[in-house]
Order: C-alpha cells, then sequence, then structure tokens
C-alpha cells in the first residue's frame, strides 16, 4: 500500500529538489524505491540546454536586447510606423578636414548612397576637401547616386552637437537643389 501511494505521488512531483540559480535540474526517472528520495539530475553538459538563453529563445552567444524598463508602455502609431512611411535618413559628417554624408535605410540599415570628399574621383578635383565648394559638391554627388538607386526622400535629424548652418546646410540645401526631397527635424 505504501509503495504504490508514493508511486502515484512520484508521477504527481515535477522536481522537488532545490532549484539552482543558474541551472535548473531535471526530474531523473527510476523504476525502483531509493530511501524516500527524489533523484535529480542536472542538465546535460553537451545538450542543447548549454547553448540556450535563460527563456529559452536563442543562442546564448548572442547579445541579449534590452528590455524596456516599462513594458506596458504606450507606443503611438507614429513611433511604429515612422521608419515605414520615411525608410531613408541622411546622415551628414564634417570634420576639419573633409566632408562625407551618406542615404541610409532604417529597416535594413544599408546605405543606399554615399559620397565624401575623401574619395579619389572627388579629391582631385576640389582645391580644399571642407570648405563649402565642397559640402556643395557631396550633396550634388549624394543625390545623383541616390537617383541611380531611385530614392527621391529623405528625412534628416541633426545631432545634438550639430546647428543646422554653414556646412550641414549647404550640404542638405544642395540635396534639395538637386531633386532630392528633405525633411528636416529641427528639435
Amino acid at each position: 500500500m505504501l509503495k504504490h501511494f508514493l508511486g502515484n505521488m512520484r508521477k504527481h512531483v515535477v522536481c522537488a529538489c532545490e532549484v539552482n540559480r543558474f541551472r535548473p535540474y531535471l526530474l531523473v526517472p527510476t523504476s525502483d524505491f531509493h530511501k524516500g528520495e527524489v533523484h535529480c539530475a542536472p542538465r546535460s553538459f553537451f545538450g542543447i540546454e548549454d547553448f540556450l538563453d535563460d527563456d529559452n529563445s536563442r543562442p546564448y552567444t548572442y547579445q541579449k536586447s534590452k528590455k524596456s524598463k516599462n513594458p506596458k508602455k504606450h507606443i503611438s502609431f507614429k513611433q511604429r510606423t515612422l521608419a515605414y512611411m520615411e525608410p531613408f535618413t541622411l546622415d551628414v559628417f564634417i570634420s576639419k578636414r573633409f566632408v562625407s554624408a551618406s542615404l541610409t535605410h532604417r529597416v535594413t540599415c544599408k546605405q543606399v548612397a554615399v559620397a565624401g570628399t575623401n574619395s579619389k574621383d572627388i579629391k582631385a578635383v576640389l582645391q580644399s576637401r571642407s570648405d563649402i565648394p565642397a559640402c556643395l559638391a557631396v550633396g550634388r554627388i549624394l543625390a545623383e547616386r541616390a537617383r541611380e538607386a531611385d530614392v527621391y526622400t529623405a528625412s534628416y535629424t541633426p545631432r545634438e552637437r550639430d546647428k543646422f548652418e554653414g556646412k550641414i546646410r549647404a550640404v542638405v540645401q544642395s540635396l534639395i537643389d538637386n531633386g532630392i526631397d528633405v525633411k528636416i527635424y529641427l528639435e
């Protein structure tokens, strides 16, 4: 009677041993009764469990994405669809030595068109690689390459440290003059 009772009880126990914080233990079924102890074994060392995250979703070698502090936070329709409504973004980088600009697809993160004063074909023509005429040339060449890739609209948001004036404005204005519609988001 006792053996029958303990046999039925063992079927209902999922895991009665202590659970380690890092490795949960699985119940190893046994056919006989050993001093009333439940036998638990750790997960296999070479099993697939060793190569999965805590939530068993993907290999541990990948970076985990940052989880939101407030998972129930409402994301507006505009925030969810902006990347698809305005898929191309303009990035302008200006240093003391050269100017470069690129059009990037937001969803795939691929650069569609790139132009800069460091490239061989532009470097030979310009007198200076970082003045206003160089910025205008970069904008004109970027517009030509964007039209070849069938891109006619883009959006531009300046970085926090950048002001929308001078050389940056020259690049954007050159793009607009050469047929690319650029939406400028100033904060």
